[in-house]
Protein backbone atom coordinates (compact mmCIF):
# COMPACT_ATOMS: atom_id res chain seq x y z
CA UNK A 1 0.00 0.00 0.00
CA UNK A 2 2.93 2.38 0.80
CA UNK A 3 4.49 1.69 -2.10
CA UNK A 4 1.12 2.46 -4.03
CA UNK A 5 0.76 6.25 -2.37
CA UNK A 6 4.62 6.45 -3.61
CA UNK A 7 4.21 5.98 -7.08
CA UNK A 8 0.99 8.11 -6.87
CA UNK A 9 2.91 11.48 -5.24
CA UNK A 10 6.04 10.61 -7.86
CA UNK A 11 3.26 10.31 -10.45
CA UNK A 12 1.31 14.04 -9.86
CA UNK A 13 4.18 15.39 -9.66
CA UNK A 14 5.87 14.42 -12.67
CA UNK A 15 1.62 15.83 -13.87
CA UNK A 16 2.29 19.21 -12.25
CA UNK A 17 3.61 22.32 -14.30
CA UNK A 18 7.23 22.31 -12.43
CA UNK A 19 8.89 25.63 -11.04
CA UNK A 20 8.00 29.34 -12.36
CA UNK A 21 10.41 29.79 -15.08
CA UNK A 22 13.78 31.45 -14.05
CA UNK A 23 13.65 35.86 -14.65
CA UNK A 24 16.36 37.84 -14.92
CA UNK A 25 16.58 41.14 -12.41
CA UNK A 26 15.86 43.90 -13.71
CA UNK A 27 14.47 42.53 -17.12
CA UNK A 28 16.50 45.54 -18.58
CA UNK A 29 19.19 48.25 -17.70
CA UNK A 30 20.97 51.10 -18.74
CA UNK A 31 23.23 50.39 -21.57
CA UNK A 32 26.73 52.61 -20.54
CA UNK A 33 27.84 54.82 -23.29
CA UNK A 34 31.58 54.54 -24.47
CA UNK A 35 33.94 57.35 -22.60
CA UNK A 36 34.13 60.61 -24.02
CA UNK A 37 30.73 60.21 -25.86
CA UNK A 38 29.08 63.47 -26.95
CA UNK A 39 26.17 64.35 -29.09
CA UNK A 40 26.99 67.04 -31.58
CA UNK A 41 24.37 69.84 -32.74
CA UNK A 42 26.48 71.47 -35.03
CA UNK A 43 29.88 71.32 -37.08
CA UNK A 44 32.77 72.14 -35.10
CA UNK A 45 34.21 75.87 -35.70
CA UNK A 46 38.07 76.53 -36.08
CA UNK A 47 39.18 79.64 -34.36
CA UNK A 48 40.19 82.44 -36.77
CA UNK A 49 39.25 83.08 -40.16
CA UNK A 50 37.81 80.49 -42.61
CA UNK A 51 40.77 78.64 -44.70
CA UNK A 52 41.11 79.87 -48.28
CA UNK A 53 40.82 77.53 -50.69
CA UNK A 54 43.97 75.57 -51.73
CA UNK A 55 44.70 72.72 -54.04
CA UNK A 56 44.67 69.93 -51.36
CA UNK A 57 45.79 67.13 -53.33
CA UNK A 58 49.51 69.22 -55.01
CA UNK A 59 52.26 68.20 -52.96
CA UNK A 60 55.80 69.26 -52.97
CA UNK A 61 57.82 67.63 -55.87
CA UNK A 62 60.51 64.60 -54.61
CA UNK A 63 63.70 64.81 -55.52
CA UNK A 64 66.28 61.68 -55.41
CA UNK A 65 65.74 59.66 -52.56
CA UNK A 66 69.67 59.49 -50.89
CA UNK A 67 70.68 55.78 -50.17
CA UNK A 68 69.51 54.55 -46.76
CA UNK A 69 71.61 55.06 -44.13
CA UNK A 70 72.81 58.56 -45.64
CA UNK A 71 70.43 60.91 -44.97
CA UNK A 72 71.79 64.25 -46.34
CA UNK A 73 73.58 66.34 -42.93
CA UNK A 74 71.08 68.85 -41.47
CA UNK A 75 67.75 67.27 -42.97
CA UNK A 76 64.88 65.92 -41.15
CA UNK A 77 65.78 62.50 -42.19
CA UNK A 78 69.43 62.74 -40.56
CA UNK A 79 68.00 64.21 -37.32
CA UNK A 80 65.35 60.56 -37.27
CA UNK A 81 68.72 58.78 -38.41
CA UNK A 82 70.56 59.87 -35.79
CA UNK A 83 67.90 59.34 -33.12
CA UNK A 84 67.78 55.68 -34.71
CA UNK A 85 64.22 55.23 -35.29
CA UNK A 86 60.88 57.49 -36.87
CA UNK A 87 58.39 58.09 -34.67
CA UNK A 88 54.84 57.63 -36.33
CA UNK A 89 51.42 58.48 -35.07
CA UNK A 90 49.00 55.59 -36.28
CA UNK A 91 45.18 54.22 -35.18
CA UNK A 92 45.05 50.65 -33.16
CA UNK A 93 41.33 50.88 -33.82
CA UNK A 94 40.77 51.09 -37.40
CA UNK A 95 41.03 46.50 -38.84
CA UNK A 96 43.02 46.96 -42.11
CA UNK A 97 44.53 50.10 -42.03
CA UNK A 98 45.64 50.64 -38.50
CA UNK A 99 44.60 48.14 -35.42
CA UNK A 100 46.31 46.11 -33.11
CA UNK A 101 46.60 42.20 -33.90
CA UNK A 102 45.33 40.25 -30.88
CA UNK A 103 47.41 37.26 -31.58
CA UNK A 104 50.45 39.15 -31.63
CA UNK A 105 49.79 42.34 -30.07
CA UNK A 106 51.57 44.17 -33.24
CA UNK A 107 49.87 47.41 -34.62
CA UNK A 108 49.38 46.27 -38.37
CA UNK A 109 47.35 47.48 -41.72
CA UNK A 110 47.99 49.76 -44.66
CA UNK A 111 48.73 52.82 -43.04
CA UNK A 112 51.24 51.09 -40.92
CA UNK A 113 52.52 49.62 -43.59
CA UNK A 114 52.93 53.24 -45.56
CA UNK A 115 55.16 54.15 -42.20
CA UNK A 116 57.21 50.86 -42.51
CA UNK A 117 58.19 52.12 -46.01
CA UNK A 118 59.20 55.40 -44.76
CA UNK A 119 61.37 53.76 -41.89
CA UNK A 120 62.67 50.94 -44.62
CA UNK A 121 64.09 54.22 -47.12
CA UNK A 122 66.17 55.92 -44.03
CA UNK A 123 67.37 53.13 -41.89
CA UNK A 124 67.42 49.86 -44.47
CA UNK A 125 65.31 48.38 -42.21
CA UNK A 126 61.60 48.75 -41.82
CA UNK A 127 61.32 47.88 -38.46
CA UNK A 128 63.43 50.91 -37.07
CA UNK A 129 59.76 52.92 -36.61
CA UNK A 130 58.23 53.21 -33.05
CA UNK A 131 54.84 53.61 -33.09
CA UNK A 132 52.68 55.87 -30.95
CA UNK A 133 48.91 55.77 -30.81
CA UNK A 134 46.57 58.81 -31.78
CA UNK A 135 43.19 59.18 -31.74
CA UNK A 136 41.71 61.40 -34.86
CA UNK A 137 41.35 64.29 -32.70
CA UNK A 138 44.98 64.16 -31.59
CA UNK A 139 47.17 63.64 -35.12
CA UNK A 140 47.49 67.68 -35.65
CA UNK A 141 48.39 68.18 -31.92
CA UNK A 142 51.35 65.10 -31.83
CA UNK A 143 52.68 66.99 -35.03
CA UNK A 144 52.52 70.30 -34.18
CA UNK A 145 54.40 69.72 -30.66
CA UNK A 146 56.77 67.48 -32.22
CA UNK A 147 56.16 64.26 -30.58
CA UNK A 148 56.20 62.13 -33.72
CA UNK A 149 57.39 62.48 -37.06
CA UNK A 150 54.89 61.59 -39.54
CA UNK A 151 51.33 60.71 -38.89
CA UNK A 152 50.03 58.01 -41.61
CA UNK A 153 45.92 57.64 -40.18
CA UNK A 154 43.47 57.62 -42.71
CA UNK A 155 43.90 61.58 -42.45
CA UNK A 156 42.08 63.48 -44.95
CA UNK A 157 44.12 66.18 -46.72
CA UNK A 158 41.85 69.75 -46.32
CA UNK A 159 42.81 73.12 -46.56
CA UNK A 160 42.20 74.00 -42.82
CA UNK A 161 44.75 71.00 -41.79
CA UNK A 162 47.00 72.86 -44.11
CA UNK A 163 47.44 75.76 -42.26
CA UNK A 164 48.54 73.56 -39.12
CA UNK A 165 50.64 71.22 -40.63
CA UNK A 166 52.33 69.67 -43.89
CA UNK A 167 50.82 66.49 -45.95
CA UNK A 168 52.64 64.33 -48.45
CA UNK A 169 51.00 63.50 -51.72
CA UNK A 170 48.03 61.46 -51.67
CA UNK A 171 48.24 57.81 -50.45
CA UNK A 172 44.92 56.52 -51.19
CA UNK A 173 41.46 57.91 -52.31
CA UNK A 174 38.91 56.90 -50.02
CA UNK A 175 35.21 58.46 -49.68
CA UNK A 176 32.37 58.56 -47.09
CA UNK A 177 29.48 55.86 -46.96
CA UNK A 178 27.52 54.34 -44.24
CA UNK A 179 27.28 51.18 -42.14
CA UNK A 180 24.08 49.87 -40.78
CA UNK A 181 22.87 46.66 -39.04
CA UNK A 182 21.16 44.27 -42.29
CA UNK A 183 17.56 44.89 -42.32
CA UNK A 184 17.94 48.29 -40.92
CA UNK A 185 15.91 49.52 -43.65
CA UNK A 186 18.82 52.44 -44.41
CA UNK A 187 20.29 52.96 -48.30
CA UNK A 188 22.46 55.50 -47.99
CA UNK A 189 23.25 58.76 -46.46
CA UNK A 190 19.71 60.44 -47.24
CA UNK A 191 18.26 57.94 -44.80
CA UNK A 192 19.95 59.23 -42.33
CA UNK A 193 17.33 62.32 -41.63
CA UNK A 194 15.37 61.04 -39.20
CA UNK A 195 18.24 58.21 -37.09
CA UNK A 196 21.06 58.65 -35.10
CA UNK A 197 24.50 58.44 -36.74
CA UNK A 198 27.86 57.71 -34.69
CA UNK A 199 31.07 59.21 -35.76
CA UNK A 200 34.37 59.74 -34.44
CA UNK A 201 35.73 63.40 -33.37
CA UNK A 202 38.57 65.06 -34.74
CA UNK A 203 37.04 64.11 -38.53
CA UNK A 204 35.91 65.13 -41.45
CA UNK A 205 33.33 62.35 -41.40
CA UNK A 206 31.73 64.62 -38.21
CA UNK A 207 31.52 67.48 -40.33
CA UNK A 208 30.29 65.89 -43.22
CA UNK A 209 26.88 64.37 -41.46
CA UNK A 210 26.30 66.59 -38.78
CA UNK A 211 23.77 68.52 -40.62
CA UNK A 212 22.01 64.88 -42.36
CA UNK A 213 21.12 63.15 -39.39
CA UNK A 214 18.31 63.37 -36.64
CA UNK A 215 21.24 62.94 -34.07
CA UNK A 216 25.24 63.04 -34.43
CA UNK A 217 27.11 61.16 -31.92
CA UNK A 218 30.56 61.71 -31.92
CA UNK A 219 32.85 59.27 -29.86
CA UNK A 220 37.28 58.88 -30.00
CA UNK A 221 37.56 55.92 -31.87
CA UNK A 222 35.84 53.77 -34.34
CA UNK A 223 35.04 51.12 -32.39
CA UNK A 224 33.43 52.61 -30.01
CA UNK A 225 31.00 53.77 -32.56
CA UNK A 226 30.69 50.01 -33.76
CA UNK A 227 29.90 48.46 -30.05
CA UNK A 228 27.27 51.58 -29.59
CA UNK A 229 25.75 50.36 -33.22
CA UNK A 230 25.86 46.71 -32.14
CA UNK A 231 24.10 47.89 -28.69
CA UNK A 232 21.21 49.79 -30.67
CA UNK A 233 22.39 53.53 -29.00
CA UNK A 234 22.83 54.66 -32.76
CA UNK A 235 21.69 53.98 -36.29
CA UNK A 236 24.48 54.35 -38.22
CA UNK A 237 28.29 54.92 -38.72
CA UNK A 238 29.39 57.01 -41.53
CA UNK A 239 33.28 57.44 -42.09
CA UNK A 240 35.25 56.13 -45.24
CA UNK A 241 34.67 53.05 -46.82
CA UNK A 242 38.46 52.02 -45.93
CA UNK A 243 36.76 51.97 -42.46
CA UNK A 244 34.02 51.19 -42.64
CA UNK A 245 35.38 47.77 -44.48
CA UNK A 246 37.19 46.89 -41.50
CA UNK A 247 34.42 47.52 -39.11
CA UNK A 248 31.62 45.53 -41.13
CA UNK A 249 34.68 42.54 -41.34
CA UNK A 250 33.98 42.81 -37.04
CA UNK A 251 30.63 42.00 -37.23
CA UNK A 252 28.63 40.23 -39.82
CA UNK A 253 25.22 41.67 -39.04
CA UNK A 254 26.04 44.82 -40.74
CA UNK A 255 26.36 46.12 -43.80
CA UNK A 256 27.99 49.09 -46.12
CA UNK A 257 25.60 50.70 -47.80
CA UNK A 258 25.08 53.60 -50.73
CA UNK A 259 27.52 55.22 -52.38
CA UNK A 260 30.26 57.22 -51.35
CA UNK A 261 28.97 61.16 -51.27
CA UNK A 262 32.38 62.68 -50.62
CA UNK A 263 36.32 62.33 -51.54
CA UNK A 264 38.44 61.80 -48.85
CA UNK A 265 42.41 62.36 -50.01
CA UNK A 266 44.80 60.62 -47.67
CA UNK A 267 48.30 62.29 -47.22
CA UNK A 268 51.01 61.44 -44.63
CA UNK A 269 50.67 64.12 -42.27
CA UNK A 270 53.90 65.90 -41.51
CA UNK A 271 55.10 69.00 -38.93
CA UNK A 272 55.04 72.26 -40.72
CA UNK A 273 58.25 73.95 -41.90
CA UNK A 274 60.03 70.35 -42.81
CA UNK A 275 59.81 70.55 -46.25
CA UNK A 276 63.00 68.42 -47.14
CA UNK A 277 61.25 65.54 -45.16
CA UNK A 278 57.54 66.22 -47.23
CA UNK A 279 59.50 65.97 -50.44
CA UNK A 280 61.46 62.68 -48.72
CA UNK A 281 58.31 61.13 -48.25
CA UNK A 282 57.04 61.95 -51.34
CA UNK A 283 60.16 60.55 -52.88
CA UNK A 284 59.08 57.12 -51.09
CA UNK A 285 55.21 57.40 -52.15
CA UNK A 286 56.56 57.41 -56.25
CA UNK A 287 58.59 54.32 -55.39
CA UNK A 288 56.34 52.44 -53.82
CA UNK A 289 54.00 52.97 -56.41
CA UNK A 290 56.93 52.39 -59.36
CA UNK A 291 57.80 48.93 -57.64
CA UNK A 292 54.63 47.19 -57.12
CA UNK A 293 54.67 47.97 -53.15
CA UNK A 294 51.36 49.90 -53.34
CA UNK A 295 49.73 47.20 -55.40
CA UNK A 296 50.98 44.32 -52.84
CA UNK A 297 49.71 46.41 -49.26
CA UNK A 298 46.30 47.08 -51.53
CA UNK A 299 46.18 43.05 -52.03
CA UNK A 300 47.04 42.45 -48.46
CA UNK A 301 44.89 44.76 -46.78
CA UNK A 302 41.91 45.95 -48.63
CA UNK A 303 40.72 43.28 -51.25
CA UNK A 304 37.41 43.41 -49.47
CA UNK A 305 36.78 46.87 -51.18
CA UNK A 306 37.40 45.50 -54.70
CA UNK A 307 40.15 44.80 -57.13
CA UNK A 308 43.49 46.97 -56.38
CA UNK A 309 43.19 50.15 -58.07
CA UNK A 310 45.44 52.53 -59.89
CA UNK A 311 47.61 54.01 -57.00
CA UNK A 312 46.80 57.97 -56.78
CA UNK A 313 49.32 59.90 -59.19
CA UNK A 314 51.54 62.32 -58.00
CA UNK A 315 50.68 65.87 -58.04
CA UNK A 316 52.94 68.65 -57.32
CA UNK A 317 52.81 71.99 -57.09
CA UNK A 318 56.76 72.95 -57.65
Amino acid sequence: MRRLALAAVLLLGACSAGPAPSQVVPRSAPVPQPAGASTVSAAPSSPGAAAPACDTTASLRPGPLPPAGQMPGGSAMARIQQRGRLIAGVDQNSYLMGFRNSFTGEIEGFDVDVARQIAKAVFGDEKKVQFKVVTAAERIPVLRSGEVDVVVRTMTITCERLRDVDFSQVYYQAGQRVLVRRNSGITGVDGLKDRSVCVASGSTSLVNVVNRARTTVSVPNWTDCLVMLQQGQTDAISTDDTILAGLAAQDPYTEVVGERFTDESYGVGIPKGQEDLVRFVNGVLERMRADGTWNGMYRRWLTTLGPAPTPPAGRYRD
